[in-house]
């Protein structure tokens, strides 16, 4: 039997992959290429309640999953969530010549790992869950674990690290006082959540109960925003702040200690940069011939409804140019939402004015 001529077929190869070069003819880089030689690695920890999971980018060669004082290899490795982990975790990073950290926010679960990483001298940076999402999406990542997300959390961080500066570390002052914060809205939520339930109440017995529940948290509320306003104006730097902020009419005391406490960045930002900080930069949504209706999102919930709240007397009452601005934007054909909105935003214009100068509210002159 004859044999063919037709030769015979090889195996493929992966091609190997050359970078493309640019217009000034350097190489480009992707998201996830292996650092220079000698670039110290980055690393990215998966926070859960109990156990902390860690990897290295760019991993080093070789090696197995790191035991509590040996220098980490090359596989994803995990803590505890304890005091012990945080300390065994900070030295296993020190030996691995690690020098910045990433890892998500994770309801809180990750402040003690954080701080400790922190206090040995490790730069820490914190992302937000949707931007390590984006991130993986963009890489076509499907597959998800905690020791995937370690290391998705690693390349995110270096990726960031070489465009982006660290952010400071933030005030421990301001965190004790957030805390106090939000067990003051729980308070207030308990109380409008008794309210509520005695509405549709007849029985006399139960009423007296929600009586007496809505009763004691509003008390409670009320005592805690005391107690954490005398605290604050112990700090003197912080209670500057406080009083320039009261001197904007229609910005009172509540809605000023949570503009100190949970936006420190006013004075520092941009008009646009602290609206949409505060989620209250309404966002185009076009598309070709499409013009559609802006809207606001994202930012920080709680102080934008402080400021919506805070807007709803101003714009009526306490503050004249916020009472001409709803005034004109309604005449104009804007809802009542829409000039609330505006006056919410131009309110923390005014804050963020205040605190960048340093000098108290004082109003437009009307001109002569």
């Amino acid at each position: 039997m004859a044999h063919s001529s037709k030769p015979r077929r090889q195996a493929k190869t992966a091609p190997t992959s050359t970078p493309k070069p640019t217009s000034k003819g350097a190489p480009e880089s992707r998201p996830e290429s292996t650092p220079e030689a000698g670039a110290r690695p980055v690393a990215g920890i998966d926070v859960g309640k109990a156990f902390l999971d860690i990897a290295l980018h760019p991993a080093p060669p070789h090696g197995s999953p790191a035991k509590p004082g040996s220098k980490p290899g090359s596989k994803p490795w995990q803590v505890a969530n304890t005091v012990e982990g945080w300390d065994a975790l900070a030295a296993q990073l020190t030996a691995a010549g690690v020098t910045c950290v990433g890892l998500e926010a994770s309801g809180g679960y990750e402040r003690g790992v954080a701080d400790a990483l922190r206090a040995r001298g490790l730069e820490v940076r914190l992302h937000q869950p949707l931007q390590v999402k984006a991130f993986a999406e963009m890489h076509l990542r499907r597959a998800k674990n905690d020791r995937l997300d370690a290391r998705l959390i690693a390349a995110f961080t270096a990726l960031r690290a070489e465009y982006q500066d660290a952010r400071a570390a933030p005030d421990p002052r301001l965190r004790a006082f957030a805390d106090r914060l939000v067990f003051i809205d729980q308070a207030i939520e308990d109380a409008s959540r008794a309210k509520l339930r005695l509405e549709h109440q007849l029985e006399p017995r139960l009423r007296r109960q929600l009586e007496a529940d809505a009763r004691r948290a509003g008390d409670r509320a009320a005592r805690e925003l005391a107690r954490l306003a005398a605290e604050l104006r112990a700090q003197p730097d912080l209670a500057e702040r406080l009083d320039l902020l009261l001197s904007i009419p229609g910005l009172g005391e509540k809605t000023a200690l949570r503009l100190v406490v949970q936006m420190p960045e006013l004075g520092r930002l941009s008009r646009e940069q602290a609206a949409s900080l505060a989620g209250l930069a309404p966002f185009d949504h076009d598309s070709g011939k499409h013009a559609g209706e802006r809207h606001i999102a994202g930012g920080r919930a709680r102080v934008r409804t402080a400021l919506y709240t805070a807007a709803l007397p101003a714009s009526y009452r306490w503050n004249p140019a916020l009472v001409a601005l709803r005034t004109r934007l309604q005449a104009r054909g804007k809802t009542h939402k829409q000039a609330l909105i505006a006056c919410a935003r131009k309110l923390l214009i005014y804050a963020n004015t205040v605190l960048a100068r340093g000098t108290p509210w004082r109003p437009a002159t009307e001109p002569a």
